[in-house]
């Protein structure tokens, strides 16, 4: 039994939930989460006891100083609430639960029952799980986001693609499930990350997650930094992938790729949601930040992102990659260049 105490009343909660590990790529989803708790500035009303479900030397504890004392961090899933609306804002008011952590080494099954009582005893209307895989994507065009969910209904009624995916699956896809089977409205929201640029941050990759949040809850998310961040980064990449001739020709062939695929969706719906976001954030109480969906900040200019980590050497165009590295495998029902349901 989970009880709670200190947790105000939340209006129309939704839990959204990223894990550091498998599902991450760039360190995108869980950085997301990580922004959205520090701009709303979010409360910690739990953690999830770490022995039972990391493997510590996989997952190592960190020791740390505080005025002299030795302090040690144990890795662990924590959760916490934000308000939403207080500053004003034209967006929906509606409150978060944030849940943010690692991927668990064990039990899985109990670590999603845990996160399903906390959901239950809060009163959360829908879970949304942020993931980042890697991608055949350019890191020159906007981030394709694929929205994923197992119910049929919430597919059509939120303009969502209904998963088809099988194969080896992560944390995220798993909680998906418990959630289907517990009668919980749950999505997927996975950012499609540049697999020749895959280390992390990658702020580009968290915009585009933000932003399809945005739309999918009705809420006004202050950016702060990150648009600036995100062209920052793209800018960097641009720099490190012109003095690497190979390199620039493949960006350049999936760039002609990626345009060809998708010129039809240059109008339409894709036009409305810009507006719509920008309607938004024209209220300056939203919070600091700019509609664009641009490019970011990443450290890296001595040229990690574009280096083979194991040999040193400039990474070739489609390298092969070990698949428990990216995850699932590209082009598997979902639109984007990967299958987003793991």
């Amino acid at each position: 039994m989970i009880e709670l105490e200190g947790v105000p009343e939340l209006i129309d909660p939704v839990m959204v939930a990223a894990f550091e590990g498998w599902n991450d790529a760039g360190d995108a989803a869980s950085a997301a989460v990580a922004h959205l708790d520090r701009e709303w500035k979010g409360e910690v009303f739990a953690a999830l006891d770490a022995e039972d479900y990391y493997d510590f030397q996989v997952n190592r504890p960190t020791v740390f100083l505080d005025g002299g004392v030795r302090k040690i961090t144990w890795p662990t899933t924590r959760l916490s609430v934000v308000r939403v609306g207080e500053g004003g804002g034209k967006g929906r008011r509606r409150d978060l639960v944030l849940v943010r952590g690692i991927e668990p080494s064990m039990r899985w099954r109990s670590f999603c029952n845990e996160i399903l009582g906390f959901a239950h005893e809060l009163g959360v209307e829908m879970l949304v799980v942020l993931g980042a895989l890697l991608g055949d994507t350019p890191h020159t065009r906007p981030v394709p986001v694929s929205g994923v969910t197992s119910d049929a209904d919430l597919a059509a009624r939120l303009d969502l693609e209904e998963s088809r995916y099988e194969g080896p699956t992560g944390i995220v896809g798993i909680l998906q499930e418990a959630c289907t089977h517990a009668g919980v409205p749950a999505v997927s929201l996975w950012a499609a990350v540049p697999h020749y640029v895959s280390q992390p941050p990658n702020p580009k990759a968290s915009l585009a997650l933000l932003n399809r949040l945005e739309d999918l809850l009705g809420i006004s998310i202050p950016l702060g930094e990150l648009s600036e961040d995100a062209r920052a980064w793209q800018l960097g990449v641009d720099q490190l992938a012109a003095e690497d001739s190979e390199v620039a020709e493949y960006v350049q062939s999936l760039e002609e790729a990626r345009d060809t695929a998708e010129l039809p969706e240059a109008s339409g719906e894709a036009i409305a949601r810009e507006f719509e976001r920008y309607l938004r954030r024209r209220d300056p109480s939203a919070g600091p930040g700019s509609p664009t969906d641009g490019g970011a900040v990443a450290d890296g200019r001595d040229g990690s992102y574009l280096r083979d980590t194991t040999s040193g050497r400039t990474r070739p165009p489609r390298p092969p990659v070990d698949p428990r590295e990216r995850g699932p495998k590209s082009g598997e029902d979902t639109g984007t260049s990967e299958d987003p349901d793991d």
